[in-house]
């Protein structure tokens, strides 16, 4: 961890900057890249959670007061997923399944990252019993892998054409960042550990880069480039993942 952690602070902070600019926390990003650096699931689990929820934290309250959030929208996806993610983050799963579950998310990111989204979608309204189920579903998986579930909350709202994408950032940020409180809550129960070392700066890093790609992204700056180059890091974390 001590070795890496310069290179840690830049890609989180990297990372940070391209996910806040979608409302996302970054979980996915920071997984890939400690998958690259050899740590292991103990460690990038709960590391994963806390990141994203400060960046989650900052994306929320910048697409809010851009005037993006849906309330509606918002409230069946967070009533199932925030007690699945608990449960997610309180089970562990073997390092060979972890690996196989977080590769394909992994892959699944860059996948729909990479995919171009069209700037106005319609907005209809979800059913509420869909939406509480599929948010208990996102829920549980991001609790298992570490993530907050953005990653698949925002293609499923985009697909369905429940908002459109700065709404759809909007509702994914305190998605995210109530995911990710109860998921650490989860693990926290009974896996004790260690503050790990250098951690107040990557935190500082999370924070400079998601307060600076919110801020962006909230604002409509386009990110065709950058989306390519998250996908990249996605997809080798991911592959590594499946293949380790």
């Amino acid at each position: 961890m001590e070795a890496n952690l310069l290179l840690l602070e830049a890609a989180f902070f990297a990372i940070a900057l391209l996910y806040s600019m979608t409302g996302h926390g970054g979980g996915s990003g920071y997984i890939a890249i400690m998958a690259l650096l050899g740590m292991a699931p103990q460690e990038i689990k709960p590391l994963a959670l806390g990141m994203n929820i400060i960046v989650a934290t900052v994306a929320t309250i910048q697409f809010y007061r851009a005037g993006h959030f849906r309330r509606a929208l918002f409230l069946p996806f967070i009533l199932g997923s925030v007690p699945l993610a608990m449960l997610g983050g309180y089970l562990q799963l073997p390092t060979r399944w972890f690996n196989l579950l977080m590769g394909l998310a992994l892959i699944f990111a860059a996948l729909r990252i990479a995919v171009r989204r069209s700037a106005d979608l319609p907005a209809a309204a979800p059913n509420f019993n869909v939406a509480i189920l599929a948010g208990a579903a996102i829920g549980l998986l991001s609790g298992l892998v570490g993530v907050g579930g953005g990653i698949f909350l925002t293609p499923l709202i985009l697909l369905l054409g429940w908002a459109n994408p700065k709404q759809a950032a909007a509702v994914s940020a305190p998605f995210i960042l109530l995911n990710s409180l109860s998921g650490l809550a989860g693990f926290s129960m009974h896996a004790a550990q260690a503050v790990p070392p250098g951690i107040i700066w990557l935190a500082v890093a999370v924070l400079a880069g998601g307060l600076l790609g919110a801020h962006l992204g909230s604002r409509s700056l386009p990110m065709k480039a950058v989306s390519r180059v998250l996908s990249v890091v996605l997809l080798i974390g991911g592959f590594k993942l499946l293949y380790v």
